[in-house]
């Protein structure tokens, strides 16, 4: 089991075992989001819970993810991707067996939110380990693109297959169908998935027990040894935590004022993914040539999915029950939202010797967001209602524009330093 050479890094272009990699994580996601989008309104409708039960759901299911999405990073340091990828599989696949036959099946709340949460170990074990080995297999002037890749092959398998593929197959199989689907998905990804990437370690890491312990708590004190590291943190959970909050709340916000249908929802929600995997393959060309990962961040995702979060919101008001104006809108919002991807290779830059550590941070940001969006809304939904919402979330993400500001990589900093000495000493002359 040898760490991943100099010499593997510097090949030029994405190897054939990474994009084949990428397919895997395709499959498995869309195991994991089959039922993403109408989970929600299905336990409020067919297994009498309250949206703050299931907010709570999906907030208990968030924290263990997030967790789970921290460890990942470390883990597998000290692993190799894996074995973490192993226990993410055998996670997921007991939480969902359990939660259908102990939670849904018996109609019993009190057994739903200890199995769902268990399922929340699963895709961050497996999938964050899989992007760690892709950012130390990937040389930096191409980081973002294979990031882009990792992210186009999540959210396809999580929210456009998990969202056609309902759309289709619920009136032929039913829920529980659909979620006895998800298995089969999900272990035809695994068992792939851990085919392609094999025994291989990312770094050599033979210490002993101090030295493990050491590193399972790297990844919180490279936030105080690199602060915009943490930065990088917060806005990955800006990042999701919008996007996440929607399927809870607006399905049913929509159905009941515009009375759109689950069937019309999950087109939308699937094509607002769709759109945000073919420009996740575009915008980081743009943003690793033109415009540079700190501004495509700043600009396109924080400041472009504040504004489409009350554009979304307010469509409806304007032109009522209109399918293709909805689709529209969610196709510019998923184009926008491309605008994160850069993230993770902005914040692996900012750390090269600790990228582990570093993705450790993102992961758990990432993960963070399906804790605090649902509680958000299981917070709010009463007091400030789905418009409130909208404008919570809208702001979130302004607030994240600003966070960018500081993100600055050490060369960017050098060359804002040589423009102000220039600029004294111009002064100076005159």
């Amino acid at each position: 089991m040898n760490a991943i050479t100099e010499q593997q890094q510097k090949r030029a272009g994405l190897p054939g075992r990474m994009i084949f990699g990428f397919v895997t994580i395709l499959i498995f996601m869309a195991g994991d989001g089959l039922e993403h989008a109408w989970l929600s309104p299905y336990l409020i409708n067919h297994q009498g819970l309250t949206v703050q039960q299931a907010a709570t759901l999906f907030t208990a299911y968030g924290a263990i993810l997030a967790l789970a999405a921290y460890f990942s990073g470390v883990l597998t340091e000290i692993w190799g991707p894996r074995k973490v990828m192993i226990i993410g599989l055998i996670t997921w696949l007991a939480g969902q067996i359990l939660f259908i036959e102990l939670g849904l099946k018996q109609h019993n709340y009190a057994a739903m939110l200890p199995t769902y949460a268990l399922r929340g170990i699963g895709y961050p074990f497996f999938c964050y380990s899989f992007l760690v080995w892709v950012t130390y297999r990937s040389p930096q002037r191409i980081l973002a693109s294979a990031v882009g890749f990792f992210w186009a092959a999540w959210s396809g398998g999580l929210y456009v297959v998990g969202s056609y593929f309902p759309a289709f197959m619920t009136d032929k199989i039913g829920y529980m169908g659909l979620l006895w689907s998800a298995v089969a998905w999900v272990l035809v990804g695994g068992i792939a998935g851990l085919i392609i990437v094999g025994n291989e370690k990312v770094s050599e890491n033979n210490g002993d027990a101090k030295d493990k312990l050491k590193s399972l708590l790297s990844g919180f004190t490279i936030c105080i040894e690199k602060p915009k590291v943490a930065i990088g943190g917060l806005v990955r959970i800006i990042n999701s935590v919008g996007v996440g909050a929607l399927p809870i709340f607006f399905p049913l916000y929509l159905a009941s004022e515009y009375k759109y249908s689950t069937g019309e929802w999950l087109t939308i929600w699937g094509t607002f993914w769709l759109a945000n995997i073919i420009f996740n393959l575009v915008i980081p060309y743009i943003s690793d040539r033109w415009l540079g990962w700190r501004n495509t961040v700043m600009w396109l995702g924080s400041v472009g999915c504040g504004i489409m979060t009350l554009v979304l919101f307010y469509t409806p008001h304007v032109v009522g029950h209109n399918f293709w104006a909805m689709t529209a809108v969610a196709i510019v919002f998923g184009i926008v939202l491309c605008g994160f991807v850069p993230l993770s290779a902005l914040v692996a830059a900012l750390a090269p010797e600790q990228k582990g550590s570093a993705m450790a941070i993102v992961s758990f940001g990432a993960g963070m967001s399906y804790f605090i969006a649902p509680a958000i809304v299981g917070l709010f939904i009463n007091s400030i209602g789905a418009e409130g919402l909208a404008w919570v979330f809208s702001i979130l993400y302004f607030t994240g524009a600003v966070l960018m500001k500081f993100m600055k990589l050490p060369y960017e900093e050098k060359q804002e330093e040589g423009k102000e000495k220039l600029s004294e000493r111009t002064a100076h002359a005159n």
